[in-house]
Formats: structure tokens, sequence, C-alpha cells
């Protein structure tokens, strides 16, 4: 049931929020979703079904994430009393100064290129949540992803298109990207089925690293065997090659940078919010600003919640800009987001929501430091990011992500979204058949930044899985969309626990989101009043927000947001799922 004032939840949804007692699993592409539900079938628990999905999620969406990227994770096993983070982003190299940005001219990292790749962690982080909380053995948890790089799998038309605009970029500087993106000289078709021999064999080496009774052992040593093999990458991005910035680099990983594992746990923040308790990682994500976003708007009245109103869509627009301030103001490796979610520090940010779109960059003053300011260079694009990765004319690249739920009959559930790696990234590892990520572009080449460039420091990064407790569910959620993660999950959140929608009513609902911040990908501009909005919201709310000062750019019916979710109630052994209709490649599996 709807709160008072709020619009009601639609009567139909584009597909069924499924139920059942078994299992669940969604994710950003069927294939994954598949691959997670047949290991549940199989006996698999929730952990090897994320597991299995997040390495098919390497070969089925390469434009989004890769072996070479990272992750972010919340899970929940079901003996544990609170969700835990699984940290996959890897720190800066050594070699990672600003003194050597500076000295090779560029005054921001690049985009895309070998110079800004971070140490890899996404395939030890899967491997270390595969040690510590599956059951299958790592040959079983690879075969799926092994087999489709070996027999193949059809190109999504997102992936040819992709690689249609880095063509020339491919052809003319990055010639191993070319010999497997482009057979025959242009670019893979779309619905070609392509094979990638050479990460098939990465990951057959793995397996055999490994081999033996111990589980656990042949775990670890698969870990080893990835570090070791991943010096082929400091070998070849040695050698000077182009970058986004349209001059040429080398990379600055080394394999001492690759010694120890990058992956671990960590605990999470939360916060409660309408009697339930909703839990993200920490500053060195952008994840404690839906928190903070939360927080401020936790006592304003249902109606100004409401995304589907001009007074709601205003209300959270606001919001999201005060609380990316602050992410870009103050996040970063080691900072505490604690702060910004004190009592007072809201309270005070909520007295900052007026009638009116503002127009400044206005994090909040906290009383133990200032807040540090980035370069604000406008930008007239106000669609940027706005579905999948965009790429310039000059071979400059904005990658996406991808992400993947599971739940299982146990009552485990795990969120994970996995990004980097994409393979207009950097030039692939022909001994690999993959490239390195780019993560080092979303810290600053100056030192009073709490998001520096610092050797060993994690770069901030903006994915944000979710997890909620409610009552006696539990909810795992999240989206691809680099700085909209945040943006597209707070409605989704409000309309389920404000307005009394179900998971899928909320994800098909039309949503918006701002680009009044600093963009955390190069070349990191900043557009103070825009708003990127889906056309079903209505020309009443879009004019009403045009009305107030936003530069609306309406983005298509069904554009944004590429939420998916799973949820168990531990009480009732009832589990659910839901996942996203846009782009007609997320899917939802179970019973």
């Amino acid at each position: 049931m709807s709160a008072a004032g709020y619009t009601p939840p639609p009567s139909f949804t584009t597909r069924p929020q499924l139920t059942g007692t078994f299992g669940m699993a969604a994710s950003t592409h069927a294939t994954a979703t598949a691959t997670a539900m047949a290991v549940l079938e199989r006996g698999g628990n929730a952990f090897d079904a994320a597991c299995a999905g997040g390495f098919v999620l390497h070969i089925v969406e390469p434009h989004l994430n890769g072996p070479g990227g990272d992750l972010v994770g919340l899970f929940q096993p079901a003996d544990a009393a609170t969700p835990t983070v699984l940290m996959g982003q890897g720190a800066a190299p050594a070699g990672a100064t600003i003194a050597h940005f500076r000295a090779e001219g560029l005054d921001l990292v690049p985009g895309a290129g070998g110079l800004a790749a971070a140490v890899p962690a996404a395939v030890d982080a899967w491997l270390l949540l595969l040690r510590d909380h599956g059951t299958w053995p790592l040959a079983d948890v690879l075969s799926f992803a092994i087999g489709y790089a070996e027999d193949g799998h059809l190109l999504l038309p997102a992936v040819s298109a992709t690689i249609g605009r880095v063509a020339d970029l491919f052809r003319e500087h990055w010639p191993a990207s070319a010999g497997l993106w482009m057979p025959g000289g242009a670019p893979a078709a779309a619905g070609a089925l392509h094979r990638n021999p050479a990460y098939a064999a990465i990951l057959r080496r793995l397996v055999a690293a490994g081999s033996g009774d111990d589980r656990i052992a042949a775990i670890d040593a698969a870990r080893a065997e990835w570090r070791r093999l991943l010096g082929d990458a400091c070998d070849v991005l040695a050698r000077p090659h182009r970058h986004s910035s349209g001059t040429d680099h080398a990379a600055v990983l080394t394999r001492a940078d690759l010694v120890d594992p990058p992956a671990g746990y960590e605990e999470p923040l939360s916060i409660p919010f309408r009697g339930r308790t909703v839990f993200k990682a920490g500053a060195w994500t952008q994840g404690p600003a839906l928190l903070e976003a939360l927080r401020i708007l936790d006592p304003l009245p249902d109606d100004r919640l409401d995304p589907a109103t001009t007074a709601g869509a205003h209300t959270l627009v606001e919001t999201l800009k005060l609380v990316l301030a602050d992410r870009d103001a103050h996040f970063g490796e080691g900072a505490d987001a604690a702060a910004l979610l004190a009592d007072d520090v809201v309270a005070a940010r909520r007295a900052d929501l007026g009638d009116r779109a503002s127009s400044q960059w206005r994090p909040a003053r906290l009383a133990d430091r200032d807040p540090w300011r980035p370069p604000l260079r406008r930008d007239g694009a106000a669609a940027a990011g706005t579905g999948e990765p965009t790429v310039a004319r000059s071979g400059a690249t904005r990658g996406d992500t991808c992400h993947i739920d599971v739940a299982d009959r146990w009552g485990n559930v795990v969120a994970v979204t996995p990004s980097g790696g994409w393979l207009q990234s950097s030039p692939v590892i022909p001994s690999l058949g993959f490239c390195l990520g780019t993560r080092l572009q979303m810290t600053w080449l100056d030192e009073d930044s709490p998001a520096a460039l610092r050797p060993g420091a994690r770069p901030r990064t903006t994915l944000s899985p979710t997890l909620v407790h409610d009552g006696a569910t539990r909810i795992a959620m999240g989206t691809p969309g680099g700085d909209q993660q945040d943006q597209w999950q707070l409605p989704m959140l409000l309309r389920m626990f404000v307005g009394g929608y179900t998971a899928q009513q909320a994800i098909d609902a039309p949503t918006l989101h701002t680009t009044g911040m600093v963009d955390s990908f190069w070349p990191r501009t900043w557009d103070p009043t825009g708003v990127v909005a889906e056309d079903r919201l209505g020309d009443e709310v879009l004019g009403g927000l045009a009305d107030r000062g936003h530069r609306v750019t309406r983005a298509g019916d069904w554009s944004l947001g590429r939420l998916s979710a799973v949820g168990v109630d531990r009480a009732t052994g009832i589990l659910w799922a839901a996942a996203n209709p846009r782009g007609v490649q997320g899917y939802a599996a179970g019973r």
C-alpha cells in the first residue's frame, strides 16, 4: 500500500517479481543470471553462484567489466548478524605519483591507457569470496566461463557498437585489441559468435595451479598463479602507447605491485531509515552519499519523497547534489564518512534544500576539516553517462559497469558490482586475452584532495552495491551507472520503503538523476543545474523541474538505470528477485 500523498504503485510491471523458496538470481545479463541459477540447481550456494556468474560477466559484458578490473560487494551469510564488504578495489602502483604524472605533462589521470591502471583486484576478490564462503571446487565454478570463452558467445549490439567507436584507435595504436575485437579488420558484428581462447587458457591455468583435494589450498594457489600471470601486462604496458589524452605514455604498474593479494573484507557503514537498516561500503566508495541522502530525507513528508511529482523530483535532485558535493569534497582512501552522517551535519544539509535549482557547488563544512574544492569544469552535455559507455571521437572512453545479486534457500545473500577492465580501457595483453582497468582516473593530481593519487592508496570508486535489513528480510541490490549508481538506487529505495512498491515496480518506474556533481570519470566535468530524466515522468513533472531552474534533458522512455535485486525473508523462507527491462538484457531467474 502506498503512503498518503505518494503516487500509487503501477498495477502492472514489465515482468513479474519472481517468488519462490529455492533460490534467486538477478543480473545485468541473462546468461550470467542463468549461470548463477544453474549453480544453485546443482547444489551450490549463493556464493558459488555469484562467483560463477561473475566470471561469465567477463565474457558476455566485456565493454562493462573485465578480469583486469575491480569490484565492490556486500554479502551476508545466513548465520551472520550483519553484512560484510567484499573489497575488490586495487591500489595505485608504487610508481603512480603525482610528480610522475605531472612530469608526463598531464593535469588529469587519463581515462584510457595503461598509466591509469590500478592493481587488478576483481578476480582475486571473486576467488577470496569463493574460498571463504563457497562450497564448490574452482574447476566447477570456472567451467561456465571457460566454456563461453572457448566455444563462443553471441556479442551484444552494445559490444559491437563500442568496438566500432574505438576502431580507429585499435587499428592505429592498439593492434592487439584490434586482433581480438576486429577479426578481419572490421569490428565484430552484433550477434556474432565471439571466442577468447587466450582468456580460456588463463582460466584453465588457474584450475591447474590449484589441483588437489584441498579446496581452500587450491583456490589460494590459483590466487598466487593469477598474480604471477598478470606480470605479462606489466611487460606489455611498459612500452609507451596511446592514452585518452592523445599522448603516449608507459604504464607504471610493475610485478612488484602484484606481490600481495589485493582483495579483502571490511565492515560496512549503516544508517536507519523508516524502520530498516541500509548498509554500504566506506568512503573509498561513493556509498556513504546514499546513506547521507536517506538521512536528509527521512523526516520529510512522504509527498516530498515521491520522484513522480515535481516537488519530490526536485527534492531528490537537490539532495543528491548536496551529498555528491560532500563525496567530492570529503571522500577518499582513509576518509571517515561518519561525520557527514551526524545529526547536526544532516540537519544543516536538510536546511540547505531550497525551492529552486541550485547552481552552486555546496559541500558541508565539518568541524575538523575544510572541504577540498575540485576544479569545476563546465559541461554542456547533460546526458553524458546515461546509458552504455560513451566513446569520444578522440578515442577517449567512458565505461559502465555490471551487477549480480543472488539469494539461496539457506538464507545467504550477495550483491556484487564488477567494473573496470573494459575492452576499450587499454591495450589487450595478447597472452591474457584482456586489458587492465583505468580506475586511477578517479584520483586527483592534487595532494590536498582526499582522493589524491597516492601510491598504495585505493582510488575512490563509484561502485556501490547495497544491502538492506527490512525486518526479517535481507535485500541485496545494485546497478551499473558510474556516478548514477546511488542516484538510481535512491528512487528505488524510496518507492519501496515509502511508496509501498514491490522491487520490480520500483525498478520499472521512471527515474532521473542530476549531473550537478563533479564527474568521477575523465575529463571530470560538472553541469550544475543539469537533470537527465526519462520521458515517462511526464510533461507536468519535467516542465515543473524546468520552471524551478533545472536544465532538463529528456532521455527517452526506458533508458536510465539497470537495477536488479533479490530478497530473502528468513522468517518464512520466501525468496524474491527483480531485474531491469531497459536494454532488453538484464534478467532474474528463480523458483
